[in-house]
């Protein structure tokens, strides 16, 4: 049995623009204009898409549809995931690479594991499932992700102070031993005292 090859996932129509077809894009790729350029057909759930037109305005991208020509038969599409094969890229990654890496800091120390990929208009953030069992999402940009090894099995997480569900709890044990050592405090002001008084 022949297995069906793994689509990636370049789009997600949304709401419709204006009367003469066009729809916003929610983008998940960081090449819309290769990955959507004009006469590129695309997999979805509604049948093949070719795209008739791409535009760019300001931060948003919007497309229109081969066979979709106004507001009323583009508003059927909304929610409708543009889905292509695979090609290999540099220093790109696909959901399907990623999940089940082991997560590391920068000196080793086992973070937990990466359990997905999901997409936010900002950049794309790591599913990162913590030792503890917190979920974290962890923005996948270089400054935070430095180093992703697929073949190693692990990325390298280098986290700001707060991000990982593990800080608060490292944050509470500092608290608790500075309180402990606050505690022993008094006793010696007794010492301090006694010897004041002594003549």
């Amino acid at each position: 049995m022949t297995e069906e090859p793994m689509l990636l996932r370049i789009a997600t129509i949304g709401a419709p623009n204006g009367l003469r077809g066009l729809a916003r894009l929610r983008l998940h790729t960081d090449r819309p204009t290769e990955r959507l350029a004009v006469g590129t057909t695309l997999t979805s759930a509604a049948g093949p898409l070719t795209i008739a037109a791409l535009q760019r305005r300001e931060s948003h991208w919007y497309a229109s549809f081969e066979g979709y020509e106004d507001r009323t038969a583009v508003e059927g599409l909304r929610g409708v995931e543009l889905l292509t094969e695979p090609e290999s890229e540099p220093d790109a990654w696909y959901p399907h690479e990623l999940a089940g890496l082991r997560a590391e800091d920068p000196t080793g120390r086992v973070l937990g594991q990466i359990r997905g990929l999901e997409y936010y208009p900002a950049h794309d953030v790591l599913v990162l499932a913590e030792t503890s069992g917190a979920r974290t999402l962890v923005p996948f940009v270089a400054a935070i992700v430095p180093v992703v090894d697929v073949p190693g099995g692990r990325v390298v997480i280098d986290p700001p102070a707060g991000l990982l569900a593990g800080d608060a709890d490292d944050t509470a044990d500092t608290a608790d031993t500075a309180a402990a050592g606050d505690a022993a405090d008094p006793g010696d002001t007794g010492d301090t005292a006694d010897t004041d008084a002594r003549p």
